[in-house]
């Protein structure tokens, strides 16, 4: 994962929640744990490659824990960290602003 190179709080925010998924995977395990395959269902576009590097991110970065089961073949579940739960409010924030986005859609188009 990239450093930090302005120290600001925003950046650091973005270091560890940027792209396009990492945010969106925290949202879906919000709801509670999830097998890898139940989150690839309800993002059809990412990769399986991007999600098995967004989870290790955010594992790494300690805001999901991965619980493996001695199930044949075995089991594997994703939540959030205690720490991870805390993006709750970040979600909340964004849900709301895309849905102001997808509202204003067509504002400052040329044309307009």
């Amino acid at each position: 994962m990239k450093v930090t190179v302005s120290g600001c709080s925003v950046e650091e925010a973005m270091r560890l929640l940027g792209g396009r998924w990492r945010l969106l995977i925290a949202s879906y395990l919000l709801d509670g744990p999830k097998r890898f395959n139940a989150l690839r269902k309800l993002m059809p576009s990412i990769s399986q490659r991007m999600l098995t590097l967004d989870l290790k991110a955010l594992q790494e970065a300690g805001l999901v824990k991965r619980t493996a089961f001695p199930t044949v073949p075995v089991t594997v579940e994703y939540e959030l960290t205690e720490d991870g739960a805390r993006l709750a409010p970040v979600v909340e924030v964004m849900r709301e602003f895309g849905l102001w986005a997808k509202e204003r859609v067509g504002v400052g188009e040329p044309g307009d």
